[in-house]
């Protein structure tokens, strides 16, 4: 017998790539010996273990989930055709935005509608474009491309973690 409880109710339980069911869970689907267990749950961080199921008593994992943090933000010049304006790329869980007061220039957007999201460090510009839409370049006023990089890899990170959802 297998027993899974989780901080997080109804995260998805796999075993062995198997999905066998949310959590709490108690199965007996599963054979004696040593399994892959994956947890998931949307918003938070997967866990993935090895344990070893015993043919006489039950196993039990208690596991905690940690939620996937996002609150990045980077001081930017958005490059128009003609001209630029300064102001503020921010991401957070809920999507990516650019604050500037040129209202005309400013959007929001979801992590999930980023379509092409790639920083050139050598030319110092991070490149975005909106899935079936519009292409914005951003640089920075600093010296290197640390903050676009830094900021990038930031909002990858998380939205790697965002697109793991089948427990593998």
């Amino acid at each position: 017998m297998l027993r899974v409880r989780t901080d997080v109710p109804g995260a998805f339980v796999f075993v062995d790539r198997r999905f066998i069911g949310e959590t709490p869970l108690e199965t007996r689907d599963v054979t004696a010996g040593q399994h892959q267990v994956n947890i998931s749950a949307e918003g938070f961080d997967g866990v993935a273990q090895t344990v070893d199921i015993s043919a006489t008593d039950p196993t039990e994992l208690n596991v905690e989930l940690k939620r996937i943090r996002l609150d990045e933000s980077v001081a930017v010049v958005h490059k128009h055709r003609f001209g630029s304006c300064a102001g503020r790329l921010v991401a957070t869980m809920d999507g990516l935005r650019y604050e500037t007061p040129h209202a005309e220039d400013a959007f929001a957007m979801p992590l999930s509608e980023l379509q092409t999201f790639e920083v050139d460090y050598l030319s110092k510009n991070l490149r975005v474009r909106a899935r079936g839409g519009r292409t914005w370049n951003f640089t920075t006023t600093e010296d290197t491309a640390d903050p676009l990089f830094v900021f990038h890899r930031a909002v990858e990170a998380a939205r790697e973690k965002l697109s793991v959802r089948d427990g593998q």
